[in-house]
């Protein structure tokens, strides 16, 4: 099912609109090599340049810099305090527990001693040193998994829910997912060559090729992910192109999936061109299809994406350019086949089922919360070393969640005494008794380490969560499922746009507030007010709050409530996600 450039219907880019940069880039890094080797062993930096950069993210690695010292370091005429931080792929989220314990142990001798489950079901390393860097990727790849396109523009890791409760559908949903993901792997041996060491594959010297991406690859990432109905916990509409599993009548036997594309979050501030974006259903197809379809769509976008400019690069700009009709026609045209029509399904939430849960074989699984995914060991709770020792005596595998949780799944019978002592041991048992509002909270890494962020994310949640907890006690609302997304700037990767109420740093310690996204994550929020103090958040929604628990009707979300009650409209036009779209609050009746 390879592919190569479509010479027939590759357009031409206008000669007034050169290529974007990073187009000649990956053209001359003779498949994503570059200077990668050379800037690595300069040891006169703790970083790397600008172009070396831009290709480690290929390989799974970003360069960073504490950010907290850089005006101290600055002062003192010194470079940044550099570091790197490592992503490591995990398809469907799966893992066992002998990579846990390797990763653990990497995270201490490599890294900054903690571990960060993302919001794409992947684990990420932050503070490697420059001269930890081989080392700690070589580990990786010993352990049996790997960096390789977990960033860059290329298809990066492949969500898929990871619940093992629906073991039988659910098997073979995570069948289909490794081999989306290991069919859109890049084909590159530089990979290989700089970080295992040396290159066995290709004695003979055959050729380089990359046979679906061609030497420049896609114009900007590309995110897929695979959804099992009811459950829309990886958020399907806010990728690129998503699955959607079709059960039969029994829910246990796979007919096959209907098809999204061109969802995406991400924008920039002030630049309406710039927009979230929910994905379209395309159609349907059979399981023996969707290697192939999806590998057709990524090519279509491989040749109609903009690569004159990256902020208009993604799918979504391309079919919202194009139009749906005109893509399933292109899409359909590389297949050979026609896609079928979309099958009725039904979504009722995106959050994660904590606690105890009986599989279908005999097994049972523990969910586990774990605020903004970051393993650690604190002087309250000594997280990283309890999943350390339930690591060492589970005999399963490990499912990180789209939502930044952990799964301790397949436990059998006899071990699941063993498991729940270990977790009252550590006093994790506790740890799923947080408010709903808590417990369906998530944000990005922002500061000090992502070069991005505007505000704090991370670790400013739980001073969020808290505040905004006593509003809902207060209402008699604690354990009322709201969603809540932050984000240290407006690229989406906490998928903020998506979240009942969701918060996007603007300016440190200011966020614009949106609202009115759905429970199920089929409609964006909307702009409520911009720029808002983090001393006046709670000011600003407490009396929202209060009134929702006074007037929703039987079943009533909170973000449907805030639109039927005219505090916001449902979305609309692009415009809606900037700061002029902002509203003022409706007095409320007396």
């Amino acid at each position: 099912m390879s592919s190569t450039p479509d010479t027939a219907t590759v357009p031409t880019t206008p000669a007034a609109k050169p290529l974007a940069k990073n187009e000649g880039l990956k053209a001359a890094s003779n498949f994503l090599r570059g200077n990668i080797l050379r800037d690595l062993a300069d040891q006169s930096t703790g970083g790397i340049t600008d172009d070396t950069g831009q290709l480690t993210k290929f390989h799974g690695i970003y360069a960073q810099d504490d950010r907290d010292l850089r005006n101290q370091l600055r002062r003192e005429g010194k470079e940044k305090a550099f570091s790197f931080m490592a992503r490591i792929r995990v398809p469907g989220g799966v893992c066992t527990p002998a990579q846990w314990v390797t990763l653990d142990a990497l995270a201490d001798t490599h890294a900054n001693g903690t571990l960060k489950l993302t919001t794409r079901q992947a684990f990420q390393f932050h503070g490697i040193l420059k001269g930890n860097l081989w080392s700690a990727i070589n580990a990786v790849n010993r352990a049996l998994l790997d960096t390789l396109a977990a960033c860059g523009d290329v298809n990066r890791n492949v969500m898929c829910n990871p619940n093992p409760e629906q073991s039988e559908l659910h098997a073979e949903t995570l069948r289909v997912t490794k081999a989306i993901a290991d069919h859109l792997l890049p084909r590159t041996r530089a990979y290989h060559e700089i970080w295992v060491g040396g290159d066995t594959l290709v004695a003979g010297g055959e050729p380089e090729s990359e046979p679906v991406y061609g030497e420049t690859y896609l114009p900007r990432k590309f995110k897929i992910v695979v959804a099992v109905p009811p459950s829309n916990d990886v958020d399907i509409y806010a990728h690129d192109l998503g699955f959607i599993a079709i059960a039969d009548a029994s829910g246990k036997k796979l007919l096959g999936f209907n098809i999204t594309v061109g969802g995406g979050l991400g924008m920039s501030h002030n630049q309406v061109e710039t927009f979230p974006r929910i994905a379209d259903v395309l159609g349907f197809c059979r399981v023996d299809q969707v290697v192939d379809v999806a590998e057709k769509i990524l090519t279509t976008q491989r040749d109609f994406g903009d690569r004159t400019d990256r902020k208009h690069a993604r799918l979504k700009y391309t079919i919202e350019d194009r139009g749906v009709v005109w893509f399933r026609a292109e899409v359909e045209r590389r297949l050979g086949y026609q896609l079928g029509s979309p099958r009725p399904f039904a979504f009722t939430h995106m959050g994660d089922r904590y606690g105890w849960v009986d599989g279908e074989n005999g097994t049972s699984h523990y969910t586990l919360f774990l605020m903004s995914g970051r393993i650690k060991d604190t002087a309250e709770l000594k997280l990283k070393t309890a999943l350390r020792e339930i690591a060492l005596a589970h005999k399963g595998d490990f499912r990180l969640t789209a939502n930044q949780n952990l799964i301790i799944a397949s436990v059998r019978p006899e071990e699941r005494p063993v498991i729940d002592a270990l977790l009252r041991k550590h006093k994790l048992d506790r740890a799923n008794d947080a408010s709903g509002l808590a417990l369906n909270a998530m944000s990005c890494v922002a500061l000090p380490t992502c070069g991005l962020a505007l505000a704090e994310s991370e670790r400013y949640l739980p001073e969020l969560v808290a505040n905004l907890e006593t509003e809902m006690e207060a209402a008699g609302l604690r354990h009322d499922e709201i969603t809540l997304r932050i984000t240290g700037c407006p690229n989406g990767c906490g998928r903020p746009y998506l979240a009942e109420i969701g918060f996007v740093g603007r300016a440190p310690g200011k966020y614009n507030v949106y609202l009115g996204a759905a429970f199920n994550g089929s409609r964006l929020n909307i702009l409520y007010k911009a720029s808002v103090v983090e001393t006046d958040i709670v000011a600003l929604l407490g009396p929202i709050i209060r009134r929702y628990a006074l007037e929703r009707t039987k079943g009533e979300r909170f973000g449907d409530f805030v639109i039927r009650t005219g505090y916001v409209k449902a979305t609309g036009t692009p415009a809606d996600f900037h700061d002029k779209a902002e509203k003022p609050a409706p007095v409320a009746p007396v």
